[in-house]
């Protein structure tokens, strides 16, 4: 009897009896855990998020984050932490941004900065196009070109004007070989075909200075650095660098209408996430960005700020990436601008 029990536990039968007992628990396992990240996402966030930002405390981009990030954390019952990190073209923020797993706790903020990055660094050290996916623009802004209040120029027409009777003999002020400003300017030499000399400064406030002083004859920045000059009558805005004119500056003429057919120049952030990140978790975010940036207030403090608030779709911004990178690689060649 004894015999014939061990028998039967060993025939075929007995043993795939065995086997599918012993697999029981691990397609279990299987199932549940296949059934944890959709439920997972659905959940998103379940804890606070990170936004990376490739700037210091204080400019545009810094304010602008600070803004949403509060919204947007109000809106998903999550805090969101800006984290600062300055440095190498991008390159700082996105290593810190990149440095996580990609399940949407960690986002970053790319611009038109990073655009220009691409082109401007020999050795950026991340993608942008391919290391991040789009999530939604935030914030739009033109640049102003502006000279001094009580200065001989009225118009940009007047300005082309002159540049063009004196080829060269104009300076133009911008703020450091590179920037965002010093390549609208170097855009706006080949497109409208004239000549005249770009100087480049540190910072906005000895930009001020040089025009109020009479050293330059026309600056290009954003209306925002600008903004205590043109409040308090020191200096005029004579055209913006959009295709069309500013909602924050309705009264200001674009320079393609003011003679400079195909000029187009505006500056945006906006958040990406890190490659592989859930679609749900983007779609997600996506929609809440919408949201934040419909609402009245956030509007309205993005406009002090001489910022328009904006958001698109995934596809809008990550094109946009795409095609400014393209369009300041030209700008850059063309003006000899020697990588760093």
């Amino acid at each position: 009897m004894i015999m014939s029990i061990r028998h039967q536990r060993n025939t075929p039968s007995r043993r795939i009896v065995r086997l599918m007992k012993s697999l029981v628990p691990a397609c279990i396992l299987t199932l549940t855990m296949a059934g944890v990240a959709p439920a997972q996402e659905d959940d998103y966030p379940t804890r606070e998020i990170s936004l990376v930002i490739p700037f210091g405390p204080g400019g545009i981009a810094d304010i602008t984050a600070r803004i949403v990030g509060d919204a947007l954390g109000k809106k998903l019952g999550k805090q969101i932490v800006i984290m600062n990190q300055p440095g190498a073209g991008g390159s700082v923020a996105a290593r810190v941004a990149l440095n996580g797993e990609p399940d949407g706790y960690t986002l970053a903020l790319l611009s038109n900065g990073t655009a220009i990055s691409v082109p401007l660094f020999k050795s950026l050290q991340f993608d942008p196009v391919a290391d991040f996916v789009p999530v939604s623009s935030l914030a739009y802004f033109d640049f102003v070109f502006v000279t001094k209040m009580d200065g001989k120029f009225k118009s940009l027409k007047d300005v082309l004007e002159a540049a063009r009777a004196n080829p060269g003999a104009l300076n133009i002020g911008t703020i450091n070989v590179g920037s965002s400003q010093n390549l609208a300017a170097e855009l706006f030499k080949s497109t409208a075909g004239i000549d005249f000399t770009i100087v480049p400064y540190k910072g906005t406030p000895d930009l001020q200075v040089a025009l109020l002083g009479g050293e330059l004859d026309m600056i290009v920045d954003s209306q925002t650095a600008l903004k205590a000059a043109l409040q308090q009558n020191q200096a005029v805005a004579i055209a913006s660098s959009g295709p069309s004119r500013s909602i924050l500056l309705p009264d200001v003429a674009t320079a393609e209408e003011e003679g400079v057919k195909g000029f187009d120049v505006t500056s945006w952030n906006g958040i990406f996430a890190p490659a592989g990140t859930p679609q749900a978790v983007v779609d997600k975010l996506n929609t809440t960005l919408v949201e934040v940036l419909a609402d009245p207030d956030v509007k309205k403090r993005f406009a002090e700020l001489g910022v328009e608030a904006r958001s698109s779709t995934p596809q809008e911004i990550g094109d946009r990436l795409k095609a400014d990178i393209e369009k300041w690689s030209k700008v850059i060649e063309n003006a000899g601008i020697v990588r760093q």
